[in-house]
This record gives C-alpha cells, sequence and structure tokens, in this order.
C-alpha cells in the first residue's frame, strides 16, 4: 500500500459510499429492532475515522415512508453526533444551488449555512421505501434535509420529462460532477429512457475534465419487461454509476463493455428478507477520486447480523429415504436440524474476534419437497433453536419446484389453484399481482373501463399509504372521462359503446396519458382526504415482517435483492383473521364495490354530479484501482488549503440519455497486489 500522504492530498476528493441503510426496520422486534441504528452509527463513525471529505448515500436511507419518532429521533441523533464539527471543508460548490436542492427553502448544502456548523457533508438521494408523497411530495429526507443534517438531491417533479443537473464540486486540480436520480416507478423511468424524455445536464466548458459519478435507485436486475433499467441507457460519458437499491453486496466496480464505465453495488447495509442474495458479506466503499482516476476501498461491517441460508432438495437423499420410507418424517426433520446445527456452529466460528457481530444469526434452509414429501411442523422445530437464532419463526421454508403452467385453453373452467401455485416468488408487488390476475382470468371478467396499471396504481395506493379513496377516485374520473369521450363522439348504440370503450381504453396503455389520469385520481383522493382533516394511518403500528417468505399457504411478496416494497409493513399479516380492521376501509371498499357494480349504460343515463377538481464523447484513459483487503488503511491528518471562494456556473449542455460516443474512451481497473506507491496508477489505453 501507498503512504497515507500520497492517498489523500489536497487534489483526491475522498467519499465514503453506502445505499440502502433501511432505518427502521424491525425496530419493534425484541432481538433485531437496534441492527438498522447500529449499522448507521457504525458507517457514520467510519466516515469520521477516515475524514472523508461527505458522504454519499443511494437511497432508501428509512424502510418505512412515514418512519416512527424513535427511528427519525435516532436518525438526527447519530447525523448531529458524527456530521457535525469544526473540522474544514475542502471542497467547492460550482454549481446553481438552487437548482441542485430544489425541495427546501433553504437551497444551498448545509456546510455554507452561516448557522450550521458540518464537518461531513451528506448527500442522499430517496429511494422507494422512503420516497416523496402527499399533496406537497414530501418524503422522510425532507424533514431531515430542513433540519440542515443532510443534503437532499435528485428529486424529479416531473412525470413526463427529465432534466438532471449535477452538483459541480471542486477540490484543488480535481473536478466531480455529482448526478443523481431519485427512485421511479421502473415501469415509467424505462418509457421515458426509451422515448429520450430523460437528459443528463454537462457543463459546457472544459468537459473531459470532469469526473462524471451518478447516484440511481432503480432495479438493475431484469424483474420483466420494463421493470427494471438495463445499464445501456445511461450515458456514456459518466465514469461511474452507484446502483441502489439492489441489495446484494457487489461493491467491487465492474465494467460495463458496451457503455465503458464502471458500476459499483454496495447493497443494504441490513437484510431485510431472507434471500441469497442477502447472505453476501455487507460492506461499504471508500472512494478516492483524483483528477480522472478513481480508486475503491472496501470496507466491511462489523455491527451487522450474520445470515447463512443454505437449500436442500429432498430428492437428492433417495440413499437415505423416499416418500415411502417408514417414519420419513422424522428422517427429514432430522437431516433439516443437522444442517441448521451445522451453520450455527460455522456463525460461531465466523464471529470469534468480532465482537460488534450479533451474537444469534440469521438461519434459512429452504426445504424443496417435491416428489411426494410432506412437510412437517416447523413451528415445533423452531423451538429447538430459539435461544440460538434471531429468526426463530422462519428457520425453515419449505417450497416446491414450479411446475410447467398448462395450456389453459377452456376459459370457463381455469383451476386457479394451478395457475396460483404456493411457491417462493421473489420481488413481486401489488401492481405485480393485480395484472397477473387479470391476465389469468377468463375475457368476461377483464376490465372494460380501466387499465391493469391503474387499477393496480390505486391499489397500492390503498394497501401501502392507506389512501382510502384511492379506487373509488379512479373509477370516478374515468367513468367521468369516458362518459365525455363518447358524448363527443356521438355513440349511441350500447354495442358502438362498448367497441367505443375498449377503443379508448386501449389507446391510453402505457402512455403519458394514463400516467397523468392515475396521478390525478390519487391527488383527488389525497385532495378529499386533507377535506376531511384526515392524516393517513401510521402504518409503523402494523405487524412488521420478519421475512421475504413464510410457510404459510400462499407465499406474500418478498423483499430480495431489495425489489420495491412500501408494502413490507405487512398490513394484517400474521394477524388473526377477526381482528378489526382499520377505521374506515369497509367504507372504502363498500363505497368501491357499489360504484363497480353499476352498468355502464345505467352510469350514462344517470351521470355523476361530482365535478372534476383540478386536482457523448469520451476520448481519454482511466484507471481504478480496488482495495480487496478488508483492513482499514490507517489515515494520518494532513494540512488542507483553505477553502476556495464558490462561484457559481449554470452554463451547461443537454445530452441526450441515449447519446452514443463512437471514440475511444473507457475506464480501466486493475486490482492486483503489485507494490507501487501510487494507487491511482497511470493512464491505461483502452478500445472500445
Amino acid at each position: 500500500m501507498s503512504s497515507e500522504s500520497t492517498l489523500d492530498d489536497e487534489d483526491t476528493f475522498k467519499i465514503l459510499i453506502a445505499t440502502d441503510i433501511h432505518l427502521g426496520y424491525l425496530e419493534k422486534d425484541a432481538i433485531r429492532g437496534n441492527d438498522s441504528f447500529n449499522t448507521l452509527e457504525e458507517i457514520l463513525k467510519s466516515a469520521k475515522t477516515n475524514q472523508v471529505d461527505f458522504i454519499l448515500l443511494g437511497g432508501d436511507l428509512f424502510h418505512e415512508n412515514k418512519p416512527s419518532r424513535r427511528c427519525l429521533h435516532t436518525c438526527i441523533t447519530m447525523l448531529r453526533r458524527y456530521c457535525m464539527g469544526d473540522k474544514p471543508i475542502n471542497f467547492n460548490i460550482l454549481s446553481d444551488q438552487r437548482v441542485n436542492f430544489n425541495t427546501t427553502q433553504f437551497p444551498w448544502v448545509n456546510y455554507q449555512d452561516e448557522n450550521l456548523n458540518i464537518s461531513i457533508p451528506a448527500f442522499s438521494i430517496h429511494g422507494n421505501h422512503d420516497d416523496p408523497t402527499g399533496a406537497e411530495g414530501l418524503c422522510a429526507l425532507d424533514l431531515i434535509s430542513a433540519s440542515g443534517l443532510i443534503n437532499h438531491f435528485g428529486h424529479s417533479h416531473s412525470v413526463e420529462k427529465i432534466e438532471i443537473s449535477p452538483i459541480l464540486m471542486q477540490k484543488g486540480i480535481t473536478k466531480l460532477a455529482l448526478f443523481g436520480l431519485g427512485s421511479i416507478p421502473d415501469e415509467r423511468l424505462y418509457r421515458m429512457f426509451v422515448n429520450k424524455q430523460v437528459t443528463m445536464l454537462r457543463p459546457k466548458e472544459d468537459q473531459d475534465e470532469w469526473f462524471n459519478l451518478f447516484t440511481i435507485h432503480q432495479n438493475r436486475s431484469k424483474h420483466g419487461p420494463t421493470n427494471y433499467i438495463p445499464e445501456q441507457f445511461l450515458d456514456d460519458f459518466i465514469d461511474l454509476v452507484v446502483w441502489g437499491h439492489e441489495h446484494e453486496c457487489l461493491i467491487a466496480p465492474t465494467r460495463n463493455e458496451q457503455q465503458l464505465f464502471y458500476v459499483t453495488q454496495p447493497g443494504s447495509s441490513v437484510a431485510t428478507s431472507l434471500s441469497p442474495g442477502e447472505a453476501a458479506k455487507k460492506h461499504i466503499g471508500l472512494l478516492r477520486v483524483k483528477g480522472r482516476k478513481m480508486n475503491m476501498q472496501k470496507i466491511p461491517l462489523n455491527t451487522v447480523r450474520q445470515f447463512f441460508i443454505q437449500d436442500v432438495v429432498l430428492t437428492d437423499y433417495q440413499d437415505i429415504f423416499t416418500p415411502d420410507t417408514p417414519q420419513v418424517t422424522k428422517k427429514v426433520e432430522d437431516l433439516c436440524y443437522a444442517k441448521v446445527t451445522e451453520m450455527l456452529e460455522q456463525a460461531e466460528r465466523e464471529r470469534l474476534g468480532c465482537p460488534l457481530t450479533p451474537e444469534k444469526p440469521l438461519i434459512r434452509l429452504r426445504v424443496d419437497y417435491s416428489g411426494g414429501f410432506e412437510a412437517f411442523n416447523t413451528s415445533r422445530f423452531s423451538q429447538k433453536f430459539v435461544d440460538r437464532v434471531a429468526n426463530p419463526k422462519d428457520v425453515i421454508h419449505f417450497l416446491r419446484r414450479r411446475e410447467q403452467k398448462e395450456d389453459n385453453k377452456d376459459e370457463v373452467n381455469v383451476d386457479y389453484g394451478k395457475l396460483f401455485k404456493t411457491t417462493a416468488v421473489e420481488g413481486l408487488r401489488v401492481e405485480d399481482l393485480v395484472k397477473q390476475y387479470f391476465e389469468a382470468t377468463e375475457q368476461n371478467v377483464q376490465l372494460s373501463l380501466l387499465t391493469e396499471h391503474g387499477m393496480g396504481k390505486a391499489i397500492q395506493e390503498f394497501v401501502d399509504k392507506d389512501e382510502k379513496d384511492a379506487i373509488e377516485e379512479l373509477i370516478t374520473y374515468q367513468l367521468e372521462k369516458t362518459q365525455r369521450h363518447l358524448q363527443a363522439r356521438g355513440v349511441t348504440t350500447e354495442q358502438d359503446i362498448d367497441l367505443e370503450i375498449q377503443r379508448f381504453r386501449d389507446s391510453k396503455k402505457n402512455t403519458t396519458e394514463e400516467e397523468n389520469e392515475i396521478k390525478e385520481a390519487i391527488n383527488r383522493a389525497k385532495a378529499h382526504r386533507l377535506e376531511r382533516g384526515e392524516m393517513p394511518v401510521d402504518m409503523s403500528v402494523d405487524l412488521a415482517l420478519e421475512s421475504d417468505e413464510d410457510a404459510a399457504p400462499l407465499a406474500p411478496p418478498t423483499r430480495g435483492r431489495g425489489a420495491r416494497g412500501r408494502g413490507s409493513r405487512g398490513r394484517g399479516r400474521g394477524a388473526a383473521a377477526s381482528e378489526p380492521k382499520p377505521a374506515g376501509r369497509g367504507r372504502a371498499q363498500k363505497s368501491s364495490a357499489a360504484t363497480q357494480s353499476r352498468s355502464i349504460m345505467q352510469a350514462f343515463q344517470s351521470p355523476s354530479q361530482r365535478s372534476s377538481r383540478p386536482g457523448a464523447n469520451k476520448s481519454y484513459a482511466d484507471e481504478i484501482t480496488i482495495e480487496d483487503s478488508d483492513e482499514d488503511i490507517p489515515v494520518m491528518r494532513t494540512t488542507r488549503p483553505p477553502p476556495r471562494p464558490a462561484s457559481s456556473s449554470s452554463s451547461f449542455t443537454k445530452l441526450s440519455s441515449q447519446s452514443q460516443s463512437q471514440s475511444t474512451k473507457g475506464v480501466a481497473f486493475d486490482d492486483s497486489d503489485d507494490e507501487e506507491d501510487d494507487p491511482f496508477k497511470g493512464p491505461s489505453r483502452s478500445r472500445r
């Protein structure tokens, strides 16, 4: 390793990178309640120890859209403890901060506020768990931002067109352009990229001198045709992408050979689902940027609870037992006991010498009992490990291999029990379930007035954010709009009305008009709630999910790799069927059902009396190095030059997100252990 003075001079940006902290996850759990808080403190302490210039968070700082008071209080307390102080800030902001921080009444970086004394600025985009909601479009990050402890950026106010303006920073000779885009529904953002409605602004002057760092919070792996963002959509002038939302820790930057930029995926700092992606060792990154070169050091997180997962396929043990073996269930249970004990022994060995690591690990054994085997009592089995594991209720998860879907040509006699089998389904949301349902149903019960996407969005608002009027308002709004369309077309007969309604509905599918209609209906529902003086129910009082899967007959949506999960509040999950429902819910459902029961012809004979309420080229050669060691580098204080006066620069050029470069470009890194004094190695030529 090189000396500290070579690593950290007045021209080197030091940035601590973390994503998906999910503060407040399972905070009411007696064993795991403090896990997310302990890990956040370790991250902030690491930033202070390494004397970083700033902290960059890639979204989902909070697990809940409406964090509890304890969660907010703990977050503010730790940010104040570790990010405030007398340490000088040695970089300047050169861009127009009114554009960069457009969600606050204090549109400037917090360390330039004369009333605050910030030593480590923190910059963060929002994720899908803590995204802006409500009529004001505010999120929990805006509360922390108003207190001056975090700089919230990357919030787009438009659903039709996005312009991403970077925060331009300079430290010595190093110029850093920090781009950010908070979480947007993947299908919508995918469509905007395809329609060239996403633009990234670049400085007009000295474009090749800027190091371009982009932070995004979307699906990286493909969950559906448009339910992800391909890396090829991003501009090719970017040097490094910090990808949030995916929970598997892949922090070592990987090269995209088509766009020739690097992608780092820090992953989550707490396991929010018992899926294989969460079992990888959790790290944060210490990124150093000097000129056009970069170096990434992996820093292991010691306060993260250990998680071990194994898969057992019972048909692989035919030499021991078969479904016809006497007392086969007891033999299967003994096999599972041996596997769980083995994982516990491994956890104990790895925890030696790590006093910060929680004592009880997370254990998950997924048992495939296809082939005629029977499942045993998981509750009785889990009692054997109640004092040794952190998740005693869901140590065992039984599943069957997904069978081939039958060809359902008979639309009348569809066996829905076969279509929706009890399988381990990962990453499903309310929208996905609605879409799957209507794809599987026969033609005579398909939606004729609403679209599946609109219905899914309305149900998601109802479930996730307790917008009781969302479904009713969507139906009423679509009914009014369809009435006006039919009146304008002069359609009178019942057969012509049905055909025209179908054409009108199909013409709006997957268009901006459909998105605007959904948004208008949801805004109406929020306006009704505000008129009544009601506030949304605090979802934090509901039962929290303990895992991504359950031994219940139907597997609920999971959070594998951080799939969108504001629904992870788990409304009513595990509660008895006789428990009372939240106040007002029955009324909303009854009203919605009554609206749906009206036929189209009846609706046009008695129009609704409710009025509508307005509710680039890259021709340089770079190098990146990866420090794979889990050892922290000792850091020495160095003399810093006084901060330069900030200047405003609003001269940008617009580049479509689909710009292609034909010139030579790229970044290369070498993770070898060659002994050299400078981690920022000399330029290397890379050809496309």
